[in-house]
């Protein structure tokens, strides 16, 4: 009976193997070409997905990419001509796929589709060359960026035979550039209260070796007098594009609405409020610090993106009417920002942030573990989450999401994805110019020596306990964290390890607040109409005499 067991097993084993030695056997191959007008030479990422249907018309398959969406394979190729054609194969080292591999692809017919994200060589200031997407506009993008190529998609059989596509289509820029406007970071037409700023940063344009921008989104108050000055919030968070900040002029919710009418009505604080576009090539925003992978987009923002709206919009300069909020990525980037430059601002509102403490980057502990994608119990390992819902349902893990990463973007860390950015913006360089990574992206060993890197450097809860003495006196009154107890990305895990050292402060206290709401998801739960009164109240009791006056209060 044992043996009969262990036979079972072995052809059951066997079966599992078979789709996938067939597939390999069977010689499948994706061919892509480029046209034959292409003009100039062609370097960046082949991505290869397949969906079970064709999509509506008008959208593409690649409107599924996702961690749980369609399957995707890349190879990253250089040189390209016109005519020239990049194949793939099973059997191809340099491709990689998500969430399976070429050679597992179970043969049948799919709707297919090529997607090539266009790269760009940077000579950067501390010797590094390297490649990446840079932004025309298209806000971090591998499927909205201009001049990306793409084919058509059109059923095939997958699995057996050849795939042949070409890269007959360009995601257009969609407008005439005027004379002296370059594309990158967008260009959107001023509205009544809503205005597009735009500079070149010369700090940037240093490090990058060629000229960069950053932009801005300006939410003037109702009644908005040039004569009269304004504080300012600074709302951070992921790329707006052409969106008014805190959604003003959207409709479709009554969220929405509700703060529209608010806005509209002159209720709101005499305030203007700002959002960023800092697009690059590792992600949709800069994290709003200098890092040494892509620059001094902190110094950038604070020394020449600031002064000149506060200049152009008659802005009070004064850190008591300079606040920062923003949720999730903006959270941290709100925080960073008041703790890395406590004297140049006067209050910061983080909701939901990324993870402040690398005892909880995410639901990994990089100090302790050894390993981000398994806990290892001997007999058995248990695979860590990334994302869950707010009844506990895992919607997928720390590997299934890097491995997604790695087909989008290969080895080193430009797959313009979350855990890239992280290590981007954490990171030190490595020799070849790229960020050093935390953990091996395949098999989620973590490097010990990097993490001491990023404890050094960006481990805001680890800055605050190491520098609170000089720190502390500077932050009084401006720290109010918020999240939900059931973060989706377990980022409150992190919010409780910051807001246990601030309770614990005594010298000085920091007397704000870090709050988590039971049964609430990735959310800091306030509505911006309560959020931008919290503020006003705030700059009122910090601020001067005449603070309520100048706000309208």
């Amino acid at each position: 009976m044992k043996g009969l067991a262990w036979l079972l097993i072995l052809c059951l084993a066997l079966t599992a193997a078979a789709p996938a030695a067939m597939a390999e056997e069977s010689g499948f191959t994706v061919e892509v070409s480029v046209p034959q007008d292409f003009e100039g030479e062609l370097n960046g990422r082949l991505l290869f997905m397949f969906d079970a249907q064709m999509p509506e018309e008008g959208g593409q398959v690649f409107d599924n990419l996702d961690v749980t969406g369609c399957p995707v394979f890349g190879k990253t190729v250089y040189g390209l001509k016109a005519g020239d054609v990049i194949t793939m194969t099973a059997g191809d080292p340099e491709v990689y796929g998500y969430p399976m591999q070429l050679g597992e692809v179970p043969q049948g017919e799919y709707a297919v589709q090529a997607l090539f994200v266009r790269y760009t060589q940077f000579n950067r200031a501390d010797g590094a060359s390297i490649w990446g997407m840079a932004d025309h506009g298209g806000g971090g993008s591998i499927t909205d960026n201009p001049y990306n190529l793409y084919s058509d998609a059109q059923m095939a059989t997958v699995g057996s035979g050849t795939v042949r596509l070409s890269l007959t289509h360009e995601i257009p820029l969609g407008y005439e550039l005027q004379e002296g406007q370059v594309d990158q970071q967008g260009n959107y037409e001023d509205t009544g209260m809503v205005k597009y700023v735009k500079i070149k940063s010369q700090l940037l344009s240093d490090f990058w070796g060629c000229d960069m921008y950053i932009g801005a989104n300006v939410l003037l108050p109702k009644d908005y007098d040039a004569a009269k000055e304004y504080p300012v919030l600074y709302y951070q968070g992921h790329w707006p594009g052409g969106n008014a900040p805190l959604n003003y002029g959207r409709t479709g919710s009554e969220s929405y609405e509700a703060f529209n009418a608010y806005w509209d009505s002159g209720e709101a604080p005499d305030m203007i409020v700002v959002t960023i576009r800092d697009a690059n090539m590792y992600y949709d925003t800069s994290y709003s610090v200098n890092s040494a992978n892509l620059g001094p987009w902190g110094d950038a923002i604070v020394t020449e993106l600031i002064p000149y709206i506060e200049d152009t919009f008659n802005a009070v300069g004064e850190p008591w009417a300079r606040a920062l909020a923003g949720g999730s990525t903006g959270g941290w980037e709100s925080m960073a920002m008041q703790l890395f430059y406590p004297d140049f601002f006067g209050g910061t509102w983080p909701m939901c942030p990324d993870g402040m403490d690398f005892h909880a980057y995410q639901i990994v502990n990089l100090y302790e573990d050894d390993n981000a994608y398994y806990i290892d119990n001997g007999w058995t390992q248990v695979a860590r989450p990334s994302s869950r819902d707010t009844l506990g349902n895992v919607r997928w893990t720390i590997e299934q999401e890097n491995h997604w990463e790695i087909a989008l973007g290969g080895l080193d860390a430009v797959s313009l994805g979350q855990w890239a950015i992280w290590e981007a913006v954490y990171g030190p360089v490595d020799e070849d110019g790229y960020p050093a990574r935390v953990w091996d992206p395949i098999t989620g060993d973590i490097d010990k020596d990097v993490v001491a890197y990023w404890q050094e450097h960006f481990d805001l809860n680890h800055y605050m306990q190491a520098n609170w003495e000089e720190l502390g006196p500077k932050l009084v009154g401006k720290i109010h964290l918020r999240g939900g107890d059931m973060d989706n990305y377990y980022l409150n895990l992190s919010q409780y390890l910051v807001g246990d050292f601030l309770e614990s402060t005594t010298q000085p206290a920091y007397e704000g607040y870090s709050v988590t709401f039971p049964r609430v998801g990735h959310s800091g739960n306030i509505s911006n109409q309560d959020l931008l009164e919290e503020i006003a109240q705030h700059m009122i009791q910090y601020g001067p005499e005449n603070a309520a006056q100048i706000l309208g209060r």
